[in-house]
């Protein structure tokens, strides 16, 4: 049973930058990949970026892409998200997610692990 513990939330102004870290443990790591998903109020959760964890190839949503950067540490097997010029529409729960498979999904039903969320609110 894989754990994912998240933390960097928090509030922020538009235009301000906000550094996310996921943190795994319990499971057994082999080929696997991470991602980052966000739901807002009212609306469906929604792809953020992905990374797989053998070959660095990241993957990022239309929406987030030259502001968001996602990496990872193998040693700590944690993932990061760097969210740079945030905007007010970026505001939603982060969840990070994590699956049994060498690449990278956009889909949220293809993730076997998720946190348990993370408030990022961007003011106008």
């Amino acid at each position: 049973q894989v754990q994912l513990v998240e933390s960097g939330g928090g509030l922020v102004q538009a235009g301000g930058s906000l550094r996310l870290s996921c943190a795994a443990s319990g499971g057994t790591f082999g080929n696997y990949a991470m991602g980052w998903f966000r739901q807002a109020p009212g609306k469906e959760r929604e792809f953020v970026a992905a990374i797989n964890w053998s070959v660095p190839h990241t993957y990022y949503a239309d929406s987030v892409k030259g502001r968001f950067t996602i990496s990872r540490d193998n040693a700590k097997i944690t993932v990061y998200l760097q969210m740079n010029s945030l905007k007010p529409e970026d505001t939603a729960v982060y969840y990070c997610a994590f699956r049994y498979n060498s690449w990278y999904s956009s889909k949220w039903y293809e993730y076997h692990y998720w946190g348990q969320g993370t408030q990022v609110t961007v003011s106008s």
